[in-house]
């Protein structure tokens, strides 16, 4: 392995470290706002699942993303290196600042503005078909947080404060698949470029972002972590079942079909079904409209960034 294949993987590693902290809300928020689990045993849950996820699940989603969004039957380790970076930055500025965004828009972008300063083409209609997915999952979402939350009132049981330790338990482990469809839906971010190089095959390229992935979520996992789970929406036992299975439901359907979608678009998008199905008081709209513009400026600053690390990339 040369030395810039050893930058590529550290880079690659640190973009899953970050992702892992920020994704910690999506797969664990429902779960910790109930009380239903503990700030550790949160993370230590969901850290090995994620692993798990990324390593066995991810084979259709990496060789998507590694070959079918630029025309380019091989990408050179600096470039994916310009891509990479460039996503990790954001994508950390955005954990910081505790924003939940979309890291696979931030990615794309990223491809996308690399490749236009590097001259590779782009697979437009890989990236409409994900625009596409991109738009609809959020809706698709909140019909089912609306549903469900509908569903779930109508049955007594969760009126019943005799099963809420019963009903805690399963979204735990609702929230346990959440963190195996985190792994298997965004380790693609962070290494499928090792597909694009030749560097190695999915199994190892899920294997090494897994393990960034994990780390991420132990080590810095709880800012976001209760960012989503106190501050967008509040809360009922019926509302986080809901919003947790359905965001689960809506990622694990796109990897099965090779596509990835947002973590973080699923469940704001079923919370705020849920919300809707009690009353538009229960959601915070200062924090939405704040996600929402985190949506719009990540993509556009994964494209410019993008394009930046491209030009340095060329010059180098």
């Amino acid at each position: 392995m040369s030395l810039v294949d050893i930058v590529l993987v550290l880079v690659a590693l640190a973009f899953a470290w970050s992702m892992g902290a920020h994704y910690t809300g999506a797969c664990m928020g429902m779960p910790y706002a109930t009380g239903s689990i503990g700030l550790r045993r949160a993370l230590w849950t969901m850290a090995p699942l994620t692993l798990f996820g990324a390593a066995f699940l991810s084979r259709k989603v990496l060789v998507n993303v590694g070959h079918n969004v630029l025309v380019a039957d091989r990408l050179d380790a600096p470039a994916a290196i310009a891509i990479i970076a460039a996503a990790f930055l954001l994508t950390t500025v955005f954990t910081q600042r505790r924003i939940p965004t979309s890291t696979i828009q931030i990615l794309v972008f990223c491809i996308i503005g690399t490749g236009a300063a590097l001259n590779f083409a782009v697979r437009w209609d890989t990236v409409l078909r994900l625009a596409l997915l991109w738009v609809i999952a959020p809706f698709i979402a909140f019909g089912l947080g609306y549903l469900f939350t509908k569903l779930f009132d109508a049955v007594p049981r969760f009126a019943n404060s005799g099963m809420t330790g019963h009903i805690g338990r399963a979204l735990v482990i609702v929230g346990g698949v959440a963190s195996l469809a985190m792994g298997a839906n965004d380790v693609s971010n962070a290494t499928a470029v090792f597909l694009t190089t030749g560097l190695s095959g999915p199994f190892l390229a899920g294997l090494i972002g897994g393990v960034g992935l994990a780390l991420g979520v132990l080590t810095w996992g709880k800012p976001l972590l209760e960012r989503v789970a106190f501050d967008v929406v509040k809360l009922d036992m019926a509302m986080a079942t809901a919003s947790q299975l359905v965001q689960a439901l809506v990622i694990l359907t796109a990897v099965f079909f090779g596509y990835f979608t947002s973590m973080n678009q699923a469940l704001i998008g079923a919370m705020a079904g849920t919300g809707f199905a009690r009353g538009r008081e229960t959601i915070d709209r200062k924090v939405i409209f704040g996600i929402l513009r985190g949506w719009i400026i990540g993509p556009a600053a994964g494209a410019v960034l993008g394009y930046v690390f491209g030009v340095l990339t060329r010059l180098l």
